[in-house]
Formats: structure tokens, C-alpha cells, sequence
């Protein structure tokens, strides 16, 4: 049986939370509840009061508590299991005296000071304390003084540490949450010592609950200096004294992989720790999938994306409006397109606009009606048979209806995005730089028409820069330099990129595509929207039909080529040596080994602040070479697996999960894998996912202007 993602296994643990952490004795039918015996976490059901209704309560965040809970359930969600209200911890609250508290939190003073006051002002009946990380002792000691002197501890139910305190926004795709600095802080000289051993303690915090929530102690793998290595070796060092110090350590409970406690290293994944600096390309390029392009054009954060819409599709001058839109795993088209090239996405869009178009008219005529709105007016030729049918399937026709409209609006509003900025034009110049030539270059560079903002062709040029065997002389530089500032471009974060560029290239690893580029010669844009405009008049309204015809004219039709990135072809060589390419092993031969499951020991961890002024591997802000891991054997190096963590170090890119995912489905077909086979599985994190536009002036320019 195929496992739970992450996200199904992270909220199945927040449903336990809000069911006030009571697990369902029986499997639930309403929910899927495959048993504790195949490794996966039983589902709750609510529990009921006397009079058999759920429990209600009020539910108390934090803002991770809110990042965590937002990005996988909805309000609706939230009150199917009993939460009538929710509040943020630090906002002013009323007092619901007759009703349970669930707080969801950060183990820290601030919040636990808080909760406290609430508990001295009696605001809620009972309180369920939920911790998002294990609480330090001395903190939990603080907390019970202070409950002590209140007098307030029957006020307290319980009180859990839950392991929660990443954020999750795809299947397989989680974040820290830890802000999108991380980079800038890691590679700073201007960062205090302590303020970097606070960053890595939160980031090993982070990977501990992702791998509790995930059931499995995985081997670790990381190369040797920098922030990755510190990771793995205090991560490696936590779970080692998990296991020996905890009695019931949280491997070994109900609902998490038989096969783990046994622990046959192939039979669990490999976590593999890379620090950001291995390859900043993916941090920067133009991207053609659905999700890249959503995340890119339209921000997407914490799986919202806010659009305009017209007020009136068939009168544009009464002017647009905001309008928010989630893409959950609800989301049948987003589920099944997230990661397709953009191109694919229009004719799936138009597949699915004429099958419900299809189905709207079966019903109909079936039912005697002209029109779906006529099934809802008592209509004398309607047959009574046929109309209770056509009811029952008129919710789903609507929902069906209601995630094409919004699709159709995001993707309206991509083709603009892609026009304005002419990403097309970008996307193609990125699948060839290397052949770019410093003519070619800065040709580029100096063309007016090649989109309406300067940061696109900045990213295309740190890019090449970082891409290409020729050599930049200063001459050349400051040509280039004086293109981009023409052109309004901010060229402070190229202080810090040609300090990066010599350790970047040593990582980076360029890959042949496995098959050609696919284009036509024509002028307009791809298959899907050439088609779906001729038949947007009779489907969408008549605005909506003209402007998309107009938006799609003059953009490129062409489809990605298949190529790995670095971080991908680093996997490989971890999970499949046999089939990974020589120069990717070469590139992972030292790597160092963990397993917190040997009894080897791995020696004392100094502190980051102390590590972090070795410099061994030379670049900026590196953080050392300490040596706690161990080189891996032959036969550990040659060691395959089916399923792999990875975790970069100062943020992450949807074009890497993407790519990672690619890669994983490919190679199970590949393989061979069938249904019932084990396939290739890689779940993706970082301290954040961070889109281009963040990274380059919130991180690379501030580092520039530290280098100036």
C-alpha cells in the first residue's frame, strides 16, 4: 500500500489535536484509515458530548501555529471538528468562560506568559496546551511556578509536546517557516554568534519533527564544512539521545512504520543536508510549470495566491477587484497540474471545461430542463426520477464549476504576467545559457522590449554569470553592470555573486536533457490555449473570451526540456548510484555518513559560533569543518534507496521540488515500479520557500551592499 505523504500525516496529527488528543478507537469510515500495521496514523473521529454533538471549543495560535494550520485545513475543516472561533495568541480576546481552549504555540517565555494571563483572567473552561516543539525543561519549570503562584493548574487539562513546527504547502514540499533571511543570516559576516546558534538550533528543531511526524530515523548524508554539516551532526546527535534516553521514544509507538524499529538501513530513507551556496540557480531561474508560475508571477504564500478580477467580465469599465484564492489538495485540477508545464495546464483546462460542459447538458436533458438554473424552478415537464438524480449532482457539478472559473482566472493572469514580462523569451534563453555568448549577452541586456522589469533580466545575467566557462574580465563586468542599471536594474547583489561564484561553480552540475526541446514555428501561443480560445465565447463571458484571446497572441509555443538540476543529480548518486552519472559521484564521494542508529559514536558537538570562525571550506560565511560525521564505506556509498528527505540550508525553490519530483515519477516508470511496487518517493524542505524576486533583493542585495 502507497504511505502517507507528509501532509497526510501531519494532519492526521493536527485532526488528533483538534479531537482534543483522543485517537478514534475504530477505524473511521469517513475518513481513510488504513491501519497502525502498515505504518500509517490512525484517523480520529470527533468525540461527542451527552447529547451527541462534538465538542466545541475555541482554538489559540501563535502566527507559526497559524502558518501551520492554514496551509493544510480550512475553516470548514476546523469546524468539523468542533473549533467555533480561532484567535491569534497576541490579539486582544473576550472571555468564552464555558467553552475549552485549545492553544497551539511555540515553546517560548513570550507565549507561555500569555497563556498564563489567560489562565488568571479564567477567559476559557478547561485548556489544552499544545506545544509546536518540544519545551525546554527550564521553561516547562518556569511555566509551572508561575501556575503554582496563580493557582490556576485545575484549569489544565493537558499539556503535549507535538512536534509540529513545520510548515507543509504541497504533498511532499515543507518550510520552517523561519523567515525568508535565513540565507543572508548564514552567509553574513554582520550576524551575531548567538543569533546563528539560535538558527540552528530551530533548524535542527524543524528536521526532529519532520522526521517524527514521518515515523523513520533516516541515515544522513551531507558534505563536509558549512551550516549543513553543523545540522547533521547536532540532528544526529539529538535523535541518538532520543533513542537512548526515551523509554518510549517516538519511533517506537503505535502508528509509525513497523519496518523502522527494525531498521535495515535500506528500508529507511536517507535525509540529505545541502547548503543553498551548492547551486543558486534554481533560487533565481524563470520556470514554465503551473506552480513556479504561480508562486513566481503571482506570490504565492502559504498555498494563497490574491489576483484582480474584473467586477464585470462583460462591462470592464466598472473596474477590477482583489480576489483571493487557495489552492488546496482538494483542488482536483491543482492536485493533478501543479507540477505540468504550463502549456499542458491550457489543455487540461479546456479537456475539463468541455467534459463539464458535457455532463451539465446530459443532466439536463435527461431532467427536461434547459439550463442547470431551471433544475431549481418547479418545471411541469421535469421527470421526477430524473430531476432527484440531477439534484444529487448538482453540488459537485458546481464545485466542479468553481475551481475552472478560478483556474481560468489565475491562468488570465499568468498570460498577462508572461506577457508583460515576456517570460517566455526568458524561460527558453535560461534551457540554453550556456551557449550564451557575452555578445549575445549583452545584446540582451540593451533591448528595450524585452519585458517591463528590470529584475528578470538582473536574474537572467546572475544566471549566465554563474553558468558559463567563459571568462568575465572587469571590462566585461562593467559593461554588463552599466546594461543593467540602463535598463533600472539594482546591481548591488553583484558584489556579493561574484564573491559566490567561484565556490557555486565547483557544486553546480550541468545536465544534457534526456530528450528535445519541443516547439513549433508558429508565432502563437501553445496547443491547449490556441484551441480554448476559439471556444471560450460559448463557455466563459464574453469579456473574459476577447481579453484571453488577446493576452495569448505572441507568446511562444514550446514545452520543457527533461533536465536535471543539481540538487537532483546530488540525489541520485545518493538514492540510485548505479544508475547516477560518474561526475554526480564524484561530486557526493565524501560525504559524510550518520546513522543515529549505530553504535558508532560521532564525538562532541562545539558550538556553531565556534565552528563558524574555522573557515575550512573557504566560502562566505562558511561555518567550518568540524569532522563529527564519518566517511562513508564502499558499500555504504554504493547503498540504494527508495525514498529520500531533502533539506537545503537558507531556502528553498518550487523549481527544485518540482524537478526532484520529476525525477522520482520518471525513474519509478523506469524502474519498472508498479502499483503495488516500491517506488521512488522525495519529500523536499528548506528553511523557506522562497520566490525569486524575495531572494534577490531581500537576501543577494543585502549581502552585496555588505561586500561593497
Amino acid at each position: 500500500m502507497q504511505s502517507q505523504s507528509l501532509r497526510d500525516r501531519q494532519v492526521a496529527s493536527l485532526e488528533k489535536i483538534l479531537n482534543l488528543n483522543q485517537a478514534s478507537p475504530e477505524p473511521s469510515t469517513v475518513h481513510h484509515d488504513p491501519s497502525a500495521a502498515n505504518g500509517l496514523i490512525p484517523k480520529a473521529t470527533p468525540i461527542l458530548n451527552s447529547d451527541g454533538d462534538p465538542i466545541w471549543k475555541v482554538l489559540v495560535f501563535d502566527n507559526l501555529g497559524r502558518d501551520v494550520i492554514s496551509s493544510v485545513l480550512r475553516v470548514n475543516d476546523l469546524r468539523g471538528w468542533g473549533v467555533t472561533i480561532h484567535l491569534n495568541l497576541n490579539s486582544p480576546r473576550h472571555p468564552i468562560p464555558d467553552v475549552p481552549v485549545l492553544y497551539l504555540v511555540e515553546p517560548t517565555a513570550a507565549n507561555l506568559t500569555l497563556i498564563n494571563q489567560d489562565l488568571s483572567k479564567s477567559l476559557y473552561s478547561e485548556s489544552y496546551i499544545n506545544f509546536l516543539s518540544s519545551i525546554p525543561r527550564p521553561l516547562m519549570e518556569d511555566f509551572a511556578a508561575q501556575i503554582a503562584e496563580a493557582g490556576t493548574a485545575e484549569s489544565i487539562s493537558q499539556v503535549y509536546d507535538q512536534y509540529l513546527n513545520f510548515v507543509v504547502a504541497e504533498p511532499d514540499l515543507f518550510s520552517l517557516g523561519l523567515g525568508k533571511e535565513t540565507y543572508w543570516a548564514l552567509n553574513s559576516a554582520n550576524v551575531k554568534d548567538e543569533d546563528i546558534d539560535t538558527l540552528v538550533e530551530k533548524i535542527v528543531s524543524g528536521l526532529f519533527s519532520v522526521v517524527v511526524t514521518m515515523g523513520v530515523i533516516p541515515i544522513i548524508r551531507c558534505p563536509r564544512g558549512g551550516a549543513a554539516e553543523m545540522i547533521a551532526a547536532k540532528l544526529d546527535r539529538k535523535l541518538r539521545d532520543h533513542i537512548l534516553n526515551s523509554k518510549d521514544n517516538l519511533f517506537s509507538t503505535q502508528g509509525q512504520r513497523s519496518s523502522i524499529t527494525g531498521g535495515t538501513p535500506s528500508s529507511r530513507p536517507v535525509l540529505v543536508i545541502v547548503d543553498r551556496n551548492v547551486d543558486l540557480i534554481p533560487m533565481l531561474s524563470h520556470s514554465w510549470t503551473y506552480q513556479s508560475l504561480v508562486h513566481d508571477v503571482l506570490k504565492m504564500h502559504l498555498n494563497r495566491i490574491t489576483i484582480e478580477t474584473p467586477i464585470d467580465e462583460d462591462n470592464p469599465a466598472k473596474g477590477r477587484t482583489k480576489r483571493a484564492y487557495d489552492l488546496t489538495s482538494k483542488d482536483f485540477f491543482w492536485s493533478r497540474n501543479a507540477g505540468v508545464p504550463f502549456p499542458q495546464v491550457a489543455e487540461d483546462i479546456d479537456t475539463e471545461l468541455t467534459k463539464y460542459k458535457d455532463d451539465a447538458n446530459e443532466i439536463t436533458q435527461k431532467a427536461g430542463a434547459s439550463s442547470l438554473e431551471d433544475l431549481q424552478t418547479d418545471n411541469p415537464n421535469t421527470s421526477a426520477q430524473h430531476l432527484k438524480a440531477a439534484i444529487t449532482l448538482l453540488p459537485e457539478l458546481r464545485e466542479r464549476k468553481a475551481v475552472l472559473d478560478m483556474h481560468m482566472n489565475i491562468a488570465t493572469a499568468l498570460l498577462k504576467g508572461i506577457k508583460d514580462r515576456q517570460l517566455d523569451n526568458f524561460f527558453q534563453i535560461e534551457e540554453n545559457i550556456t551557449k550564451q555568448t557575452k555578445g549575445m549577452m549583452n545584446e540582451l541586456l540593451n533591448d528595450d522590449a524585452k519585458g517591463n522589469q528590470p529584475l528578470d533580466k538582473l536574474r537572467l545575467f546572475i544566471i549566465w554569470f554563474l553558468s558559463t566557462e567563459q571568462e568575465v574580465s572587469r571590462t566585461d563586468m562593467e559593461r554588463f553592470e552599466e546594461a543593467l542599471v540602463k535598463a533600472g536594474a539594482d546591481t548591488t547583489a553583484l558584489a556579493y555573486i561574484k564573491k559566490v561564484r567561484e565556490v557555486t561553480r565547483m557544486t553546480m552540475m550541468t545536465s544534457a536533457p534526456t530528450q528535445p526541446a519541443q516547439q513549433s514555428t508558429g508565432g502563437e501561443l501553445f496547443r491547449g490555449f490556441s484551441s480554448i480560445s476559439n471556444r471560450l465565447t460559448g463557455q466563459l463571458p464574453g469579456a473574459l473570451g476577447t481579453n484571453f484571446e488577446n493576452l495569448i497572441s505572441g507568446v511562444k509555443n514550446f514545452l520543457p526540456v527533461n533536465k536535471d538540476i543539481t540538487i537532483t543529480k546530488i540525489v541520485e548518486s545518493l538514492m540510485d548510484p548505479a544508475s547516477a552519472s560518474s561526475s554526480a559521484i564524484a561530486k557526493t564521494e565524501d560525504y559524510l555518513y550518520f546513522d543515529p542508529r549505530s553504535a558508532n559514536a560521532r564525538g562532541t558537538m562545539p558550538a556553531p559560533s565556534q565552528a563558524r570562525h574555522q573557515q575550512a571550506s573557504g566560502g562566505p560565511g562558511a561555518l567550518g569543518s568540524l569532522g563529527p560525521g564519518t566517511q562513508a564505506s564502499f558499500g555504504q556509498r554504493r547503498q540504494g534507496f527508495s525514498e529520500a528527505i531533502v533539506f537545503t540550508v537558507g531556502g528553498g525553490s518550487m523549481d527544485e521540488y518540482g524537478n526532484l519530483q520529476d525525477w522520482a515519477k520518471r525513474t519509478s516508470v523506469a524502474s519498472g515500479a508498479t502499483a503495488g511496487a516500491s517506488k521512488r518517493r522525495v519529500v523536499y524542505g528548506s528553511t523557506e520557500i522562497v520566490n525569486a524576486e524575495d531572494f534577490v533583493i531581500g537576501e543577494l542585495a543585502r549581502l552585496g551592499q555588505e561586500d561593497r
